[in-house]
């Protein structure tokens, strides 16, 4: 499970540069930023290495 969030967190980072820099996709892609960083400062809190 934990390796599967830093795995979604990976893959949300790089849509949400996707999107940020290339199509202005509006607030969803800020959404998936957060989801992202949640995902990171879970695996933080639990005491394992976010990368």
């Amino acid at each position: 499970m934990n390796r599967f969030l830093y795995i979604l967190a990976v893959i949300l980072v790089i849509a949400w540069a996707i999107g940020f820099f290339a199509y202005s996709a509006g607030g969803i892609v800020h959404i998936l930023l957060v989801i992202a960083l949640i995902a990171v400062i879970l695996r933080i809190i639990q005491g394992k290495d976010p990368i």
